[in-house]
């Protein structure tokens, strides 16, 4: 299994907080700084929508661009308009820190938001 999917899926259950970047509680960036073992940007405008500026911001912290996602990658979606949404592949499904149900979860089967793109370590 993925080392990133093993730490994710330790963090399930940890309630979810706006700006969140420890098991006090995490947000989606933060749930993905952990998993990843990499420093979470301070300003990142996930629920600006700008794209551009989430691909910028997931570059400078190690990760590229890949066509299709497998186990322990990283899912951009787009749950609205003008939010984005980070979440980590299982192979099965994903975990993601779930603003509505106030934790960290693992959803099976695919995303509920169209996956404008897939970002590996490395």
């Amino acid at each position: 299994m993925s080392d990133v999917v093993a730490r994710a899926r330790a963090l399930v259950g940890v309630p979810f907080r706006l700006h969140g970047r420890d098991r006090d509680g995490l947000d989606c960036v933060g749930l993905a700084a952990l998993a990843f073992g990499r420093g979470a940007p301070c300003a990142y405008g996930l629920r600006s929508g700008d794209v551009a500026r989430a691909e910028r911001w997931l570059r400078e912290a190690g990760l590229r661009p890949v066509d299709g996602g497998r186990l322990g990658d990283l899912a951009l979606a787009r749950p609205g308009p003008l939010q984005l949404h980070l979440m980590i592949g299982t192979g099965t499904g994903f975990v993601h820190a779930h603003a509505g149900l106030g934790r960290v979860v693992e959803t099976p089967g695919a995303s509920p938001w169209p996956v404008i793109g897939w970002w590996r370590a490395g």
